[in-house]
């Protein structure tokens, strides 16, 4: 077998009027193309480049209505701000860059890559119905008794850049590990809770805060801060206020305040049923391709 590649590997392929030389060093430039296309889109799915890069999509489907409309005034103005947009996104993105570095500098390509699948199966299942019904339980205690707590719910976008910002926990998910994190005056309390699948991953992590006007005055840091993160991913947040001890909760920039118990299990089981659904059609897809091949 082995003499049959390297005897390909010399080959000239012809498809049409259009031919190829197959050389060793045309493959390892695939190779090399290809590992890092793996590592930008690796990079681009752990980071809030993924929410940039949606974004940027939306620009280019507008570029491209306005070239078929011939609205000359718009592509101009398209044109002249391509140039400017690179260094923009450089510039918004230069913390992520330099983490990306850094962890390529000091990661081995195969841990990088047994890390990469672990993280993809821990969020391909989402939260059990006994984690939901402890999450429920915990929130709902906490809200009666007053005590301010902020979960984060991770989804398809990695938060490892907030989780690195907390004490990791990595434990089982229960109503009295969250009840005793968020009691006043113990040492994990301040700040939020990420849950990564099934477990608490981290304890006092810092979030980005919000910086929409239009959140009403009388909602403080800990809603602010669950809102902002639901901006740049798309986690749920849990917030228990601790003035009023409603329960609200954060999706997609948008905030609802005023749970009950059962409407916030209703909320977790329908996410819960949306990543399901989006897991078994990525499953469906990748089982069908390795089949063809």
């Amino acid at each position: 077998m082995l003499n049959d590649f390297i005897q390909f590997a010399g080959n000239t392929l012809t498809i049409g009027d259009f031919s190829v030389t197959i050389t060793w060093s045309s493959i390892i430039e695939m190779l090399i193309f290809s590992l890092l296309t793996y590592f930008v889109i690796r990079w681009i799915k752990r980071t809030k480049a993924w929410v940039l890069l949606r974004g940027a999509a939306v620009l280019v489907l507008l570029y491209i209505i306005a070239r078929v409309l011939q609205l000359n005034t718009i592509v101009y103005i398209f044109k002249n701000i391509v140039s400017s947009l690179f260094l923009a996104i450089v510039i918004i993105l230069q913390p992520e860059i330099r983490s990306a570095l850094e962890h390529l500098g000091t990661t081995s390509f195969l841990s990088g890559i047994l890390t990469f699948t672990s993280e993809k199966n821990k969020n391909s299942t989402g939260l059990s119905s006994g984690s939901i019904d402890a999450i429920v339980r915990a929130m709902s205690s906490l809200g009666r008794n007053k005590v301010g707590a902020l979960i984060v719910i991770e989804r398809t976008i990695l938060l490892d850049e907030y989780i690195d910002t907390g004490i990791l926990l990595d434990a089982a998910i229960s109503t009295a590990l969250l009840e005793q994190i968020f009691e006043h005056n113990t040492p994990l309390h301040d700040g939020a809770v990420i849950i990564r699948g099934n477990r608490i991953v981290s304890a006092t992590c810092y979030l980005p805060l919000s910086q929409n006007g239009g959140i009403s005055k009388e909602l403080g840091t800990r809603h602010r801060a669950g809102l902002g993160i639901s901006e740049v991913s798309d986690c749920i947040t849990l917030i228990a206020s601790e003035e009023t001890g409603a329960i609200s909760v954060a999706m997609n920039g948008e905030l609802k305040r005023d749970l009950t118990p059962d409407a916030l299990r209703e909320i977790l089981l329908s996410a819960r049923g949306m990543d399901d659904a989006r897991s078994n059609i990525v499953k469906r897809w990748m089982g069908r391709n390795k089949n063809e091949k």
